[in-house]
């Protein structure tokens, strides 16, 4: 029997989790959040007040962990913890996690440690329902389009003011100081519900076979309509709340409006598959290595 509430939060993504505490979940229970997350993208658990410990045994019951990520340092001591920290840059850029790799992660959580009094909220998009809302003519030709996704470009980008010029540069040199191109289908299918979705983000630099001026003017096409507001939910942060999101068919993006004010969130990611086209076909790594050091899946 359900014990907890689980509340939407908009009409097409995300629920807020009520009256549950992570570290306590029977399988029953965690097998109801599990559904829910395939159901609404999005789930927020107000107050957890997790360790880093907790946060990956929570994590790490949907499934093996990644590390914190292929080239930017986790957390000393912990490496599963990538710490999300204003001080080193800001990723106010719409982006799948990790998308460069041929298996990118399946589950991302986000705990908040360090929230600034205003500002700083993460926004996810429901990139299933973005790709509902393609005319026919633009679905159709998604479904047969390929997207070279790379790390060789700045995402993170340095704060706007205060900025710390030397940890801003070690970051970028962290970030590149590998560098992966893998091509994955611009609609990709959920390997659990079925559901296609615009397979896309930050990452995705190029469409195979295009020129690059062609290639960025259809992903900002496909892009637009990730965006649209009605896609999009937005969590406004309080210390010690749990963001859980499916990796797979969502995008998200942190809003930097909160000027020098520190904001710290730590990340723990679940190891995805590869994604496969509606044709079948597997993504395919382009250029670098098979990041098994970062995935067990690419194993």
């Amino acid at each position: 029997m359900t014990v907890f509430d689980i509340r939407k939060i908009g009409g097409r993504i995300g629920a807020e989790v009520v009256g549950v505490d992570v570290r306590d979940l029977t399988d029953g229970l965690f097998r109801e959040i599990q559904d829910a997350l395939l159901d609404h993208k999005v789930l927020g658990f107000r107050g957890q007040d997790l360790t880093d410990d907790d946060q990956i045994a929570f994590a790490s019951r949907f499934g093996p962990l990644t590390g914190a990520h292929p080239t930017v340092p986790s957390l000393d001591g912990r490496r599963e913890v990538l710490p999300v920290d204003s001080e080193s840059g800001r990723a106010n850029h719409w982006h799948t996690d990790v998308t460069f790799v041929r298996t990118p992660p399946k589950v991302s959580t986000l705990r908040g440690l360090v929230i600034p009094p205003y500002g700083g909220d993460t926004l996810i998009a429901n990139t299933g329902a973005a790709y509902r809302d393609l005319p026919d003519e633009l679905r159709e030709l998604a479904d047969r389009l390929w997207a070279v996704h790379t790390n060789d470009y700045d995402y993170v980008k340095p704060r706007s003011s205060g900025a710390d010029p030397e940890k801003s540069a070690e970051h970028r040199r962290a970030f590149v100081s590998r560098t992966w191109k893998t091509a994955h289908p611009v609609v990709r299918v959920h390997p659990e519900s079925g559901e296609r979705n615009l397979f896309i983000g930050g990452f995705a630099q190029s469409l195979v076979g295009l020129s690059p001026r062609e290639g960025r003017t259809l992903l900002d096409v496909f892009q637009a309509y990730v965006t649209r507001p009605e896609n999009i939910l937005r969590w406004s942060w309080a210390p010690g709340d749990l963001v859980v999101f499916d990796n797979r068919i969502t995008q998200h993006y942190a809003s930097d409006d909160y000027g020098d004010l520190p904001r710290l969130l730590h990340r723990v990611t679940v190891a995805g598959d590869v994604p496969a086209g509606v044709d079948g076909r597997e993504s395919y790594r382009v250029e670098g290595d098979d990041a098994t050091h970062y995935t067990p899946s690419a194993a």
